[in-house]
């Protein structure tokens, strides 16, 4: 298992259900093309599940 994950902000959340919207907004994420750094642990592996419609993911 990689030690962080590189999350990017592909998709913008303007239409997005708002749950999803929170989801992204506690990545850290705001706008698009942002790229945050996270820890790699199960919480925030089921985050980018959530909205893995709108972010991108790189393990490093």
């Amino acid at each position: 298992m990689a030690e962080k994950l590189k999350i990017t902000l592909t998709k913008s959340t303007i239409g997005a259900v708002p749950k999803n919207r929170k989801t992204v907004a506690a990545l850290g994420l705001r706008k698009i093309n942002q790229t945050v750094e996270m820890p790699d642990n199960p919480a925030v592996r089921g985050m980018v599940r959530q909205v893995r419609h709108m972010v991108k993911v790189e393990e490093i």
